[in-house]
């Protein structure tokens, strides 16, 4: 009970004491002159705001390879190296750059099935893969490009998918900040008007967006000899978004 006693006379003591220092300044005590700080995040009017530009895409870029089964490693990368030859040769003739195409894959694989009866593994032969991602900067042409690479690699052909994207997505980027900041202030001026307060100026901007970027899905198919009609290829329209958050003061 004595310690109990002496540590809240203490405090006392000491509340006391500060409160005479504050007095003998002339004025309050204040919760700066108490070494207080509350911080202004836990003040003013938090609003979200959103901003949206639908674009074209002006990029389109396929994976696409060989795939090539025989019953020897060397015959199958044989087969699978001269029909990825005439791919690349057949997307390079067609415009594509070279700095376009990146290898995404390589790979041999031994194709085996179980035998029920001997109770052990049979090997069938050797698959290898070769895919490559081809990046088309001229959307019209990717569909007679896709023709071209089925006949140039024959049964052989495997296309994994197409996904398009925006080359340059910074000026989009740029509308889609100013919307952003219209609508988040749009918001505050309704908040504080229906709270009978006088907006301020921003005292904390963050920034979170969304770029759009090719998405691969699916697995390789068979792709089938080019006919008389090119294959279709639409490339629609992408979003980017990009959302704020801003801090207003209240203005007292």
């Amino acid at each position: 009970m004595k310690k109990i006693l002496f540590l809240s006379t203490s405090v006392v003591l000491i509340l006391a004491g500060l409160s005479l220092a504050g007095c003998s300044n002339g004025g309050p005590l204040t919760r700066e002159a108490w070494g207080i700080n509350l911080g202004s995040q836990q003040e003013g009017i938090w609003v979200s705001g959103q901003g949206k530009v639908t674009v074209k895409p002006d990029i389109v870029t396929m994976r696409l390879g060989i795939e090539s089964q025989q019953n020897t490693v060397a015959e199958a990368q044989k087969k699978a190296a001269e029909a990825m030859d005439r791919v690349m040769t057949t997307l390079t003739g067609n415009g594509v750059a070279d700095k376009d195409i990146q290898t995404q894959s390589f790979n041999i694989q031994k194709v085996t099935r179980w035998d029920n009866d001997k109770q052990l593994e049979i090997v069938l032969g050797y698959r290898v893969g070769n895919i490559v991602a081809a990046k088309l900067r001229d959307l019209k042409k990717a569909g007679a490009i896709i023709d071209a690479v089925a006949v140039a690699g024959g049964d052989l052909t495997r296309i994994d998918s197409i996904a398009f994207s925006i080359d340059d997505p910074s000026r989009y980027q740029e509308q889609a900040r100013q919307k952003a900041m219209a609508d988040a202030n749009a918001t505050a001026k309704q908040l504080a008007n229906l709270g009978g307060v006088t907006l301020g100026k921003p005292t904390y901007i963050s920034e979170s967006g969304y770029v759009p970027s090719p998405i691969y899905s699916g697995g390789m198919m068979k792709a089938q000899a080019a006919e008389s009609v090119p294959t279709p290829i639409s490339p629609g329209e992408m979003e980017v978004s990009l959302n704020v958050q801003v801090v207003y003061a209240i203005l007292k």
